[in-house]
């Protein structure tokens, strides 16, 4: 071997050691804060009597989070059904010049309060679930729409290119390249719309559609602060689960040679 080789070695070595130290930093200062949390939260647990206040509330909370878990998967599911398609048809040539006209139309679900949302909903539609699945399902859209349009049109043109030049017909092009490659952004977009669903959620006890906001915006009418936790903290895991579950399946299911994270 060269001396030229040697010193490429002996160079790269410390390099890679770095770089392999500086991952597990990385991991590692991700893992702080969620353990502070738990020690956080642990501590309050077993030093107050407030969660045995909030404990009281146990029937209610299953009951009424079964209720929440199911608007939203009606509202996510629907959200999922129309908005990834929708993305599709408009990052097709066909409707480049429009597309972004119709972006904005979906973006008036962001734009607009959802409370108005959910108003306009039960003005049009009456009282209970359907108002407050419509309501979500328009407050849900938009991520998951403009993050399938975004990773559709970002693919890189080589890619298309080179499929071409293989022979492959648009839609096997489409199938085994384009949406491979923008799967990752996707699975972004349906992070974030599930997460505002599930957040926005509560809100649709005002309409009488039931779920965890039951007891968020009766403990505030009453100034029940334990009733108000019951409603806010299951909320919050929720929301948080939902957002650990669709990460798992962004992680497992996006191809390996295109997911950053693996």
């Amino acid at each position: 071997m060269s001396d030229v080789s040697v010193d490429k070695v002996a160079g790269a070595a410390p390099r890679l050691a770095l770089r392999g130290g500086t991952g597990r930093a990385y991991k590692l200062g991700r893992l702080i804060p969620w353990l502070v949390l738990i020690i956080a939260v642990g501590t309050w647990w077993f030093t107050s009597d407030m969660p045995e206040d909030i404990l009281t509330y146990q029937e209610d909370i299953i009951f009424l989070g079964g209720q929440h878990i199911a608007l939203v998967a009606y509202a996510g599911g629907l959200a999922l059904v129309t908005g990834i398609p929708a993305g599709i048809i408009l990052s097709r040539p066909a409707f480049r010049r429009t597309a972004e006209i119709a972006l904005q139309v979906f973006n008036l679900g962001s734009t607009i309060p959802t409370l108005a949302i959910i108003a306009l909903c039960m003005t049009a539609l009456g009282i209970g679930t359907l108002p407050a699945v419509f309501g979500l399902w328009m407050a849900t859209l938009l991520p998951i729409v403009r993050n399938t349009y975004a990773g559709l049109r970002n693919v890189p043109k080589m890619l298309i290119e080179a499929a071409q030049g293989m022979g492959m017909t648009p839609r096997q092009i489409f199938w085994r390249v384009e949406f491979p490659n923008a799967l990752f952004v996707i699975f972004s977009g349906i992070r974030t719309a599930l997460a505002i669903c599930v957040g926005t959620a509560p809100l649709a006890f005002l309409i009488g559609a039931g779920g965890l906001g039951e007891l968020i915006f009766t403990g505030i009418a009453l100034d029940e602060l334990p009733m108000l936790l019951a409603g806010v903290i299951p909320t919050a895991l929720l929301a948080v689960l939902t957002d650990f579950v669709i990460g798992l399946l962004q992680y497992w299911l996006v191809p390996k040679g295109i997911n950053p994270l693996r």
